[in-house]
This record gives C-alpha cells, sequence and structure tokens, in this order.
C-alpha cells in the first residue's frame, strides 16, 4: 500500500480516537504532537497547534483534523505544484 494511503488510514483512526468522550485533556496535547510528527515543517507546526486547540475545546472533537491535513496535503497542496510546474 502506498505510504500516502497508510497515512490516510492513520488519519482517519486518529481522527476517530479524538472522538473518543472525556479523553480531551489527555488527547489534545498528544495530537497536537503527532501531527507536528506526521507533517515536517512549519505547516506540520501550525497542524498541530490548531489539532491541540481543535481537541481541547469541547464539542469540537467531531471535526477531522488530521484527515483535512491529509487532503491539503495530498490533494490542494499537491495540485497547486503540479500546476506551477506547467
Amino acid at each position: 500500500m502506498d505510504k500516502k494511503f497508510q497515512k490516510l488510514l492513520l488519519s482517519i483512526l486518529l481522527d476517530l480516537v479524538g472522538l473518543i468522550p472525556f479523553i480531551d485533556v489527555f488527547w489534545a496535547p498528544l495530537s497536537g504532537f503527532i501531527m507536528t510528527k506526521m507533517y515536517s515543517g512549519m505547516k506540520g507546526k501550525i497542524a498541530g497547534i490548531i489539532s491541540f486547540i481543535e481537541e481541547i475545546i469541547p464539542f469540537t472533537d467531531v471535526v477531522p483534523t488530521f484527515t483535512i491535513m491529509w487532503i491539503y496535503t495530498y490533494l490542494i497542496h499537491h495540485s497547486k505544484h503540479q500546476s506551477l510546474k506547467v
């Protein structure tokens, strides 16, 4: 299986973990850390901060932050770079 699709499956799994009630205090910093490790550079740091904030604020756990970051990285950002090469 392609590494980017493995990362997609991991992202979906991590988003599902974020739906578990009453673990926000522990999960928020861990999700931010994991996000920075999954995506390097400035975009990983920004995504890590967003992930932390999204998980720590009550009732925002339904936002699939990891999956959104995967979509941004492999579909949106990638297609922008492809169109610049033309």
